[in-house]
């Protein structure tokens, strides 16, 4: 679905991404595992349009999508939902879920989208018409994915869904996100719970000063020594 080919994307003068490849398979969790300050927030975000890559390509269902704007690659199929959720405060639950129905198609289908939305997050409908900032942590977060799903995405990219949670909340994340595969939609994660991205997901490559230095099966990455000892802390 998704194929990142020697990507290089640069600061102003500084480089951050070297010559990244990675792939995304239809219907599958792919985790994308590192410190601080590797490139995977980068990564993401050129992805989205945000940042224009120097050099290399990105194809999404065949079609090169580098170089798109934002809105652009929203109406292509995929949804970036950032670290934080990056809601709308001074908007109502409603007004952010419809915030991310912009795109045409998704409009004409926004009722029968909010109905999905709300079968996974019923808090979202108890609160419909309170302001976002009313809302506590989890629930930004909850609102954050609904207003991602509006867009009816075929591939929905996640930067640290779990950050700053109680622990009640981080999984019942996880457990969305699972339900998100089960309903066709292709998930790419960032995840600071390595254990638990890496338990969830299909596939996960591992990223270090913004170059993918490792990759595989992920119970596979669990048993090794760089991986249990510099993100598990085994």
């Amino acid at each position: 679905m998704l194929v990142i080919n020697k990507i290089n994307t640069f600061y102003s003068n500084t480089q951050a991404l070297w010559d990244v490849c990675l792939s995304v398979e239809e219907s599958a969790i792919v985790a994308l595992v590192g410190s601080n300050g590797a490139g995977k927030t980068t990564l993401l975000k050129t992805i989205s349009g945000l940042l224009k890559p120097y050099s290399g390509t990105i194809e999404f269902l065949g079609k090169r999508i580098d170089g798109l704007s934002p809105h652009l690659v929203v109406e292509a199929g995929i949804s970036h939902i950032p670290e934080g959720g990056r809601i709308f405060t001074e908007m109502t639950v409603l007004e952010n879920l419809e915030m991310g129905a912009y795109p045409y198609h998704a409009w004409k289908q926004r009722k029968e989208t909010k109905k999905q939305v709300y079968q996974l997050f019923p808090v979202l409908e108890e609160r419909e018409k309170q302001m976002a900032r009313t809302l506590s942590g989890g629930e930004h977060q909850m609102l954050a994915m609904g207003r991602g799903l509006m867009s009816r995405p075929k591939l929905c990219i996640f930067d640290e869904p779990s950050y700053g949670l109680a622990p009640k909340y981080v999984e019942e994340v996880f457990e969305i996100i699972k339900s998100l595969r089960e309903r066709g939609i292709t998930i790419l994660l960032i995840e600071q719970n390595v254990r638990r991205s890496l338990e969830i997901a299909d596939k996960a490559y591992v990223m270090e000063n913004g170059s993918i230095t490792n990759e595989g099966v992920c119970q596979e990455l669990l048993e090794t020594d760089h991986v249990r000892k510099a993100y598990l802390g085994l």
